[in-house]
Formats: C-alpha cells, structure tokens, sequence
C-alpha cells in the first residue's frame, strides 16, 4: 500500500511540471520565435514601432543594429537594436 501512496505522487508531480510548461514555457517560446521571424523579415525602407512609442522608417541595417529616422527629419536618426522593435509596416 505505501509503494501506491508513493506512484500517486509522483504521479501528481508530473502532472503540476506538466501544466506549467503548456502554462508557462510553451507560450514564452512561441512568442519568442513569433518575434525572431518578425525581425528577420526587417528591411530598410520599412516603417517600424519602437518600444518606447515611436514611428520612424530604417534607412540602414547591420545584423543585430538598425538605424531609424523619425518624423522625416535628416537630423534626427538614432541607431539602436534589433530588438528595440515592437511592430512592422511594410510600405504599400
């Protein structure tokens, strides 16, 4: 009767290990690859939302950097990262 007792624990910890990754992995790593596909699909000439609220449209890339223009004016370019980005529009 005791070697019972213990398989339903182990049991029950399986069980709580599993809810949290479908419950709290899972989901982190489908956001994760959602973003990777988003940045790599990045390209100069596209109009992007950063982090911190601002439009601006990359008029140059490196591998992890880009460099925003914002508001159409030429004084105002800032470089910064990749990953800075939030949302993509593509011009029409």
């Amino acid at each position: 009767m005791g070697s019972m007792g213990n398989v339903g624990w182990l049991l029950y910890i399986v069980v709580i290990c599993g809810m949290f990754y479908f419950i709290g992995i899972r989901p982190s790593q489908k956001e994760r690859k959602k973003q990777q596909e988003m940045l790599s699909s990045v390209a100069v000439g596209d109009t992007v939302l950063t982090s911190s609220g601002f439009y601006g449209v990359i008029i140059d890339m490196t591998d992890d950097t880009v460099i925003v223009e914002f508001g159409g004016n030429k004084n105002c370019r800032i470089p910064m990262q990749k990953t800075a980005i939030v949302q993509i529009e593509k011009p029409a």
